[in-house]
């Protein structure tokens, strides 16, 4: 079971992907667990979530994976883990909010709310961390290494 989370080649691929999702990432999760970055924090999220339909515990898993996930990214530890809940929360924020919008993004402001495509380039890129791992620079690669 250890080897199909923690093994991955040394290749820079899986780094520089987990680099750019973390990147990408963190802002989103800082938003719902501190407030930073114009977010309501964790008791405005979670009473949005609970709107939706969301049950408290699986809010604050998805609260948990966005801000903390990213830390874990960057050390490339549990990569598989992470995207694979990561991943979760995406497909979820398609289906309880974005879906409705349509495919694109509300660039212009017009629309009432975001569409999709930012959450599928995520799921592609989490995808891709599923298959790959860590890859070069990831504690993974060192826990699979030491085995």
């Amino acid at each position: 079971m250890s080897n199909l989370i923690f093994h991955t080649t040394g290749n820079v691929a899986g780094l520089l992907l987990r680099l750019t999702v973390a990147g990408v990432m963190f802002p989103h999760g800082a938003q719902k667990l501190f407030g930073w970055f114009g977010g309501y924090g964790p008791s405005g999220t979670l009473q949005h979530f609970r709107s939706l339909g969301v049950p408290t515990v699986a809010g604050w898993i998805g609260i948990l994976a966005e801000a903390v996930g990213p830390l874990l990214l960057v050390l490339g530890l549990g990569t598989r883990v992470v995207a694979l809940l990561l991943a979760g929360v995406m497909v979820g924020a398609v289906v309880l909010v974005h879906r409705p919008h349509g495919f694109f993004m509300n660039w212009s402001g017009q629309a009432k709310g975001e569409g999709f495509e930012y959450h599928l380039v995520m799921l592609g890129a989490l995808a891709a961390l599923l298959v790959t791992g860590g890859g070069a620079f990831s504690l993974d690669q060192l826990l699979g290494l030491a085995r």
